[in-house]
């Protein structure tokens, strides 16, 4: 069983990791709410498009982690380079393939979309500039599941580091035109995050190729693409990127039906959502702990103490946002005036983020268990059990924000109802399925 103390020397770097990655998200929005609600309507709109498309690799990316760290804890290293390499090359291919259809398709899916001319201009502007990080991130992902399934995550705070102050630097001269750059507005913005992708990818290969031991991982030859391999990724990963992508379509599905309130409802959506992304933070990265250490532990053959651990890493997650929601909740206008100077619009997000606190409590739980069950290898229940809980969400979203037309801090209320079906359908499954003896 791994003690608190290994729990936390995995998960603190990819908490790092994933704080100084959202500094991409977060900026952007900071920068562009300070240029109006347009902007900042056009950031929310175009970037959680292009998160929905980029999901898709990041799903392909667990499926491989979950493989390489099923072989680092069987002792068998030396397979962790055949999956990291056939996977880097298909995620390459797929990143290729939609960065041509989105170029072709973005416009009329867009029109599709959003009703508001104004926020349709900016977004598409924002978008067909962003499409191009897809090069540079679909590959990133993979390194990322590298690092954390042979459990070396240190190497991820650096990278984010590196990506973050890269994306600050570039929002700030490229947004406003400081420092003799052009002033582009919503294109510097995306500019900046696709070149921080670029840069991140530049310091994975360095880092790899100087520091870890390549010939221990079989990472020291590419070899010819082999489609088997990439086949037996996509058994596992077929249904986490089914999974991340729902995940995010039904978030987009969520900002349409505020769209559709006005540009003023959408701003304070995507202010609030801004806070709720930082507050996933270390969720986020005890859940990615949960998963990767289920798997290696599996590998080890302690599948018996897989529920143990669970409850080890969820009670972390917990007492870690009671704190956080404390902070948020003592401290709202402090916090979301760092999106926008308007005191109007800082106050009419307080009563959102106030839910959005109470969604924290369980979904730093419920994330913990709902990753472990990928973790164990079973990734098709997870998705059926995604799929569940989302039928009701769609539901929900749709009559309470399309047909009652609610405000935003009702409309966030399916987030709370969200997380406690995931909790409880994870529990269920983690107590009564078989899932030990899944073999990956």
């Amino acid at each position: 069983m791994y003690t608190n103390k290994e729990i936390w020397s995995v998960t603190y770097p990819i908490f790092l990791g994933l704080l100084a990655q959202n500094v991409i998200n977060v900026t952007d929005t900071a920068f562009l709410g300070h240029v109006g609600e347009v902007a900042l309507g056009a950031a929310a709109m175009g970037g959680l498009l292009y998160i929905c498309v980029y999901t898709v690799a990041f799903g392909f990316s667990v499926g491989s982690q979950i493989l390489i760290a099923r072989r680092n804890g069987e002792g068998n290293f030396r397979a962790v380079g055949p999956i990291m390499w056939q996977g880097s090359a298909f995620s390459l291919g797929m990143a290729v393939a939609l960065l041509i259809l989105m170029y072709g398709f973005a416009e009329p899916l867009i029109r599709m979309l959003i009703t508001s001319d104004a926020i349709f201009t900016a977004t598409y502007e924002f978008f067909v500039w962003r499409i191009w990080g897809f090069l540079f991130a679909f590959v990133n992902v993979m390194f990322r599941g590298l690092y954390i399934g042979i459990t070396r995550t240190k190497v991820l705070t650096m990278n984010a580091i590196v990506m973050a102050l890269v994306n600050v630097f570039l929002d700030y001269v490229l947004v406003f035109g400081e420092l003799g750059f052009p002033e582009m507005g919503v294109r510097g913005a995306a500019l900046a995050s696709v070149i921080a992708e670029a840069s991140s990818l530049v310091f994975y290969l360095v880092y790899t190729y100087w520091k870890v031991d390549l010939k221990k991982y079989g990472l020291n030859h590419f070899g010819r693409f082999n489609p088997e391999m990439v086949l037996r990724i996509l058994r596992i990963s077929c249904f986490t990127m089914v999974q991340y992508f729902l995940a995010m379509a039904i978030w987009f599905v969520f900002f349409m039906a505020l769209e559709r309130l006005g540009q003023r409802q959408l701003a304070i959506a995507n202010i609030v959502r801004s806070v709720y992304v930082v507050l996933l933070i270390p969720v986020q990265a005890l859940s990615t702990t949960a998963n990767t250490l289920v798997s290696n532990l599996i590998g080890s053959g302690g599948v018996l103490k897989v529920v143990g651990l669970l409850h080890r890493i969820a009670r972390m997650s917990f007492l870690i946002m009671i704190v956080c929601v404390i902070l948020c909740l003592l401290f709202p206008q402090a916090i979301l005036s760092v999106y926008t100077s308007e005191a109007a619009l800082v106050m009419e997000s307080v009563p959102a983020l106030n839910v959005v606190c109470g969604a924290m409590l369980i979904a730093a739980v419920a994330n913990v268990y709902f990753n472990g069950i990928s973790g164990t290898g079973n990734t098709q229940a997870a998705l059926v059990l995604e799929i569940g809980v989302q039928v009701f969400y769609a539901l929900y979203v749709v009559v309470v924000g399309m047909i009652l037309r609610a405000p935003v801090h009702i409309c966030f209320t399916t987030e709370v109802i969200y997380y406690m079906l995931m909790l409880g359908f994870s529990l269920l499954y983690l107590k009564k399925a078989r899932w030990q003896n899944k073999k990956i």
